[in-house]
């Protein structure tokens, strides 16, 4: 099982109400992405923290990660939610399974 954290800060023109909208978006359209088995989004509580947001996903493997990265809904999510009101964002893949050998992922 793989989990990708994606860490995002937010263009200083996003409002509170936009942020809300993007949570919202995400759930909404990642989740019809049959490859994406768990899907996980928050914001941020402590204004100090460097990141405003963020999505975790998890699905079976590297391979099951590609493909829904594929998928048109992936496309659209990217489009209207991350290029229009992502400054930053930091990326990280992990392998969830004890003693599973990365390579196999």
């Amino acid at each position: 099982m793989v989990c990708q954290v994606s860490l995002f800060t937010l263009k200083p023109d996003v409002t509170p109400e936009r942020l809300e909208e993007m949570m919202w978006t995400t759930r909404t359209t990642l989740l019809r992405i049959r490859e994406i088995l768990h899907l996980n989004v928050g914001k941020r509580i402590r204004a100090e923290d460097p990141w405003h947001w963020f999505v975790s996903l998890e699905v079976e493997s590297l391979d099951k990660l590609a493909i829904a990265q594929d998928d048109p809904h992936y496309f659209k999510y990217v489009r209207d939610v991350i290029e229009s009101s992502v400054d930053q964002s930091q990326v990280l893949t992990f392998e969830m399974e004890p003693r599973k050998d990365v390579k196999y992922s």
